[in-house]
């Protein structure tokens, strides 16, 4: 079971439009940043391969080449924004490799919104030509209610993005595996199962009634924008409040500015604490290095 960083930059990305700063212009391909989405990939408890995405960021089709995804068996949506919802349209191509329809899981709000914005999809007999859209079976998720995706077990967690409630979520294996060992640092040789883990973006709080769901991870994803306040994403220093109440065994920021280069920024964080980069995978293969790092 891994778990992929496919996008981990802003609304924005990063580099942003038009933008000469220090950030923008490194030479540092960590500091290239898609929009913020992940991907957990598997062999189902029925023996065949699984995919299952969170978020569909407008990079996705980018993002499924650069990565090499090459199914999509279910997408999480954490919540109703165009950074997370965008590339819902590529996901036709999988449906016609795969000869499947694909089901996706969201709040009702966020099902709401995904009908309407694409209406060509989930009123296909309604369009004027009948053209190459994407098949899907939407699924509403409510915080607390577990399922069950081929062995992985997503449990929705409520939180905060500014006033708009969304969702994270708690991945964890259905049945556990061999032991592995859990030495600090060992995730760089691979040999560190990341599940329990937590994702948890485009995030400025978290209900007391959600902090039980964080507990024994370990793993944490979250929010960490930059510096300086916001009014809907966790600071830096917000993000390590968090990390030192839940105490994973690693915990990666995402969701990040063009003000965080990521070799200082990460030179600074506690042990145990990183910054996520695209292509940055966790699991049972050795993680490598993004492309051009040297």
């Amino acid at each position: 079971m891994r778990f992929t960083f496919l996008g981990t930059g802003t609304s924005s990305g990063v580099p942003a439009i038009g933008c000469t700063c220090a950030v923008c212009t490194s030479a540092d391909p960590r500091d290239n940043r898609m929009r913020t989405g992940a991907a957990v990939r598997y062999t189902g408890d029925d023996g065949r391969p699984r995919t299952v995405l969170i978020d569909a960021t407008p990079d996705l089709r980018q993002q499924a080449l650069r990565f090499g995804l090459d199914r999509c068996d279910a997408i999480l949506f954490t919540h109703n924004h165009v950074d997370h919802t965008f590339g819902l349209d590529e996901v036709r191509r999988y449906n016609a490799l795969q000869q499947a329809p694909i089901d996706i899981y969201a709040e009702p709000h966020t099902l709401d919104f995904l009908k309407r914005v694409f209406r060509y999809i989930f009123d296909r007999d309604a369009n004027v030509n009948d053209s190459f859209v994407a098949s899907l079976i939407p699924w509403t998720l409510e915080p607390g209610r577990p399922l069950n995706l081929w062995g992985l077990r997503v449990t929705p967690v409520r939180l905060l993005h500014g006033r708009l409630p969304i969702v994270g979520f708690r991945l964890d294996r259905e049945r556990a595996g061999p032991p592995r060992r859990a030495e600090p640092g060992a995730a760089a040789d691979g040999v560190v199962d990341p599940f329990p883990l937590a994702y948890c973006t485009d995030v400025s709080a978290v209900p007391p009634e959600s902090w039980p769901a964080l507990r024994g991870l370990s793993t944490l994803v979250v929010d960490g924008l930059r510096h300086r306040a916001h009014p809907t994403h966790f600071t830096v220093s917000q993000a390590l409040d968090v990390v030192d109440r839940v105490r994973p065994r690693a915990a990666y920021l995402t969701h990040i500015s063009h003000d965080l280069g990521h070799a200082a920024t990460d030179a600074e964080l506690p042990e145990g604490v990183h910054m996520a980069y695209d292509g940055l995978t966790l699991g049972d293969e050795r993680v490598s290095e993004p492309e051009g790092l040297t």
